[in-house]
């Protein structure tokens, strides 16, 4: 069976191409892998049928560089929602944008079975949650795009510490990744939430108001998307500090994982995974059963954005359980804005969030 699709935002993550992650004459020129529509162009049954922007010169740019007819490039995502019968979309906008798109395409006449949004879910948590509900109550699933949890190796990794008892019982993690906090670190912290299968339940955080993107993407608006970090207990009562205050050039990816029967290094910029079984009261170092090597972001990362869009039609022919949903991924953005809140409250902030810190929305891109 073949099944349609339809994108929201023809950016980058679409299917253009990311400065400083792609060649820059491939931008805007070639078909990019890592996107959306190279997702879809790696499955058997998916077809990319229609793309929407309001940006005119962008949507005729990814439209010819991924071969998208002229009357199936709308100007605005009312347009192709109303009149494209899709099977998926992807929303991929800023994140500011997220909400409206989700919603407006679980509510449409294009009645998508699949919503393949991009990350951070939301800017604020009301914002996730409306999302959330918004597909529960049309039966649509909620896909978010965290990259990792569709890779085989982090998934292979979460099996061993989380099913297999690994490490034992985790008492801290060390984690470190570049500013800013909402456009990065969602990453970061979606891959400690995953790993651990737990949830924040206390944070204090620490924001430094600095943004490097706001160079490298000639944005042309003020964001309050910065450095920053702090510490968090989750609610398995692992101990975990998160640094993301680090410049972009000098930073690495890095989780250093200690438990009760061993500890684990994990590098995703260096490509260097290590683990250490504790035996006697000595580390001693072994292979990690099942992994060979390390996740990369050279290949993995390239991956899984195909291996997604797998994942997008196992869930459209009713295959596979979602890897990914929404109330996963609003575990990565509480944390977030619980540092905002933390920082300039100066408290500790409770997980789940009250009320009206729900409301909170940190702006980004």
């Amino acid at each position: 069976m073949s099944y349609r699709a339809g994108i929201v935002g023809t950016g980058g993550i679409a299917g253009l191409g990311i400065l400083g992650m792609h060649d820059e004459a491939a931008i805007g020129t070639e078909k990019i892998e890592a996107s959306h529509a190279g997702g879809y162009d790696a499955t058997d049954d998916v077809e990319l049928v229609a793309v929407a922007d309001v940006d005119e010169e962008k949507l005729a740019t990814f439209g010819d560089a991924w071969e998208v007819p002229s009357e199936r490039r709308y100007v605005g995502h009312e347009a192709m929602l109303e009149a494209e019968d899709l099977d998926v979309v992807s929303v991929c906008t800023p994140s500011f944008l997220h909400h409206r798109h989700v919603v407006d395409a679980a509510r449409s006449a294009a009645d998508p079975d699949v919503i393949w949004c991009e990350k951070p879910i939301a800017s604020s948590v009301s914002d996730a949650e409306a999302m959330i509900d918004a597909c529960e109550e049309t039966d649509t699933e909620l896909l978010v795009n965290h990259s990792f949890r569709f890779t085989d190796k982090l998934r292979r990794l979460r099996e061993l510490v989380v099913e297999e008892d690994l490490l034992g019982e985790v008492h801290s993690v060390a984690t470190q990744f570049r500013m800013e906090l909402l456009r990065n670190s969602t990453h970061l912290l979606d891959t400690l939430v995953y790993l651990l299968d737990a949830r924040a339940e206390t944070a204090s955080g620490h924001i430094t108001g600095e943004n490097e993107a706001v160079d490298s993407l000639d944005a042309d608006r003020d964001v309050d998307d910065a450095g920053g970090g702090g510490f968090v207990v989750m609610d398995d009562g692992t101990f975990a500090t998160v640094d993301c205050t680090i410049p972009r050039e000098d930073s690495s990816m890095t989780l250093n994982v200690v438990g009760s029967e061993g500890k684990l290094y994990m590098n995703n910029d260096d490509g260097e995974w290590r683990y250490w079984s504790l035996e006697d009261g000595d580390h001693v170092e072994e292979p990690l059963p099942g992994i060979e090597g390390s996740w990369t972001w050279d290949d993995d990362y390239q991956g899984s954005f195909a291996n997604a869009a797998e994942h997008v039609q196992a869930l459209l022919e009713g295959d596979a359980e979602n890897r990914s949903t929404g109330r996963e991924a609003k575990r990565s953005l509480e944390i977030i804005v619980a540092f905002y809140v933390s920082h300039y409250t100066g408290s500790q902030v409770s997980i789940p969030l009250d009320r009206p810190l729900r409301d909170v929305t940190v702006t980004s891109w």
